[in-house]
């Protein structure tokens, strides 16, 4: 695990401690403005080039920026297996925050078994902007889950992408 990861189960496991023990917390300090960020989270040709860990990719990305709108991404495993995932945005405030649930998978048809809400923020910090995902799980055993199935390391390689992506924008 790398010190960044270790840093972010670090803040998980403090944004856990006595509180209901759904939550993942990855952050980061990127040399991008929070425009950048953005774009880069609602554009699917952007979300394409960094949102699955190399070496996966995204085959597919489908975003409708409103609240209730869908979003959808399809990833590609170095196996050729493909893993989709499907939800609605609940809101979204222009280069600030994006807030997502796949408790529905379009419009308000309910998913089988949603897993989480994503709370994605981008505040600028001087001439940066600090990257926050916070994922609230619908139980502690889904957070559970996805921290064994590696969201640190995988949403941590996944920032890393973002940085790179959008600092060339």
């Amino acid at each position: 695990m790398s010190d960044a990861a270790k840093i972010d189960a670090a803040m998980s496991d403090a944004a856990n401690a006595g509180g209901s023990g759904r939550e993942l917390v990855l952050t980061r300090l990127i040399s991008a403005s929070p425009a950048a960020l953005y774009r880069a989270w609602t554009e699917p040709a952007f979300l394409k080039r960094w949102f699955a860990p190399r070496p996966f990719t995204v085959e597919e990305a489908e975003t409708e920026l409103r609240p209730g709108g869908t979003t959808r991404i399809v990833m590609r495993g170095p196996d050729g297996a493909t893993f989709a995932s499907a939800g609605v945005y609940l809101e979204l405030v222009e280069n600030a925050r994006i807030v997502f649930t796949d408790a529905y998978i379009r419009a308000w048809e309910p998913s089988r078994k949603p897993f989480f809400t994503g709370i994605i923020t981008f505040e600028p910090e001087g001439e940066a902007t600090r990257y926050t995902a916070r994922l609230l799980h619908w139980t502690p055993e889904d957070r559970a889950a996805h921290e064994a199935m590696g969201f640190h390391d995988g949403w941590g390689r996944c920032a890393d992408q973002l940085a790179e992506l959008a600092a060339g924008s």
